[in-house]
């Protein structure tokens, strides 16, 4: 269903409660258009994903790699 901005927001509870029993609803204001849907409809369409941290402890081991710098000397710039 298509809700102009000002109905959603004068009906909200009534919106909310059509997108968890029937699914999205859209919702327009000045040819923009944006989609209200539950949690559940988000995550069966986008899936479960990780979050940053267990994505960065997900990563190979650093264990025995030089991260040293190397000995060489600076190189000369000109100014």
């Amino acid at each position: 269903m298509t809700w102009k901005l000002a109905d959603a927001k004068n009906r909200l509870s009534e919106l909310v409660d059509l997108a968890l029993a029937e699914g999205p609803q859209t919702i327009t204001r000045r040819g923009d258009e944006l989609i209200l849907i539950s949690k559940e409809d988000y995550l069966r369409r986008v899936g479960e994903r990780e979050s940053f941290t267990e994505f960065l402890m997900g990563q190979p081991s650093l264990e025995g790699v030089d991260l040293g710098r190397a000995p060489d000397e600076m190189r000369t710039v000109s100014t």
